[in-house]
């Protein structure tokens, strides 16, 4: 069973009706020790990177999620769900996330060459691939829907799964062992997000695969 960490800034509704479109168990909570007795986790988010770390840290889930991680199980985050999991951000200043992946999030520029870039990037980009990954089987290099202002500026190469482009190159998709995250909403992109988030539950349930 999937756990989708509810700390507040969460577009929970959508992820939900997702995997239950795929008839995928899944529960909602922000409790550690319920969370604790998932296979897999997903950590969705939308809005601002320091207040998600707040609400994380006063819950205790910002702790949680590392001892859950080196537990060998996988998680997935998912559009500002994916930024927490690197180590800062520079939205509003300069803050320190979970530290699950080596990496930075910064603003995407809103010139490049002399061009003016509408941000926030909001609309549907195809994925290019650069490795493979378990989270990818079966799935084409297809279009999924964006939404978001900033994006992981510097991370490994070897964690880049995919990428798109958006004046600058995006990482799209990330993951080292058994930490995975995606920048744009897999449960709005159609049967290519659908397929993505059948792959992680797949991981999920044989996860001695991904470490």
């Amino acid at each position: 069973m999937i756990g989708i960490v509810d700390y507040g800034m969460g577009n929970l509704f959508s992820v939900s009706k997702a995997l239950e479109r795929m008839n995928i168990p899944y529960i909602i909570s922000n409790s550690p020790e319920e969370l604790d007795r998932m296979k897999g986790l997903i950590l969705p988010g939308v809005g601002a990177f320091k207040d998600a770390m707040a609400l994380l840290e006063e819950m205790k889930l910002d702790q949680f999620l590392k001892s859950y991680v080196e537990s060998g199980r996988p998680l997935l985050g998912i559009c500002l769900g994916m930024q927490l999991l690197f180590e800062e951000s520079e939205e509003n200043g300069c803050f320190q996330g979970l530290g699950l992946l080596k990496g930075r999030v910064t603003r995407i520029p809103v010139e490049v060459a002399g061009e003016r870039v509408k941000v926030p990037h909001m609309g549907w980009n195809q994925l290019k691939f650069h490795q493979d990954s378990p989270v990818l089987q079966g799935v084409d290099e297809g279009f999924v829907y964006f939404v978001h202002s900033y994006y992981v500026s510097e991370m490994s190469e070897a964690d880049l799964v995919a990428s798109t482009v958006y004046s600058v190159g995006i990482p799209a998709i990330v993951g080292h062992k058994n930490v995975f995250g995606m920048q744009f909403h897999p449960e709005k992109s159609g049967e290519v997000g659908m397929q993505l988030l059948r792959n992680f539950a797949k991981a999920m349930e044989q996860s001695e695969a991904i470490l």
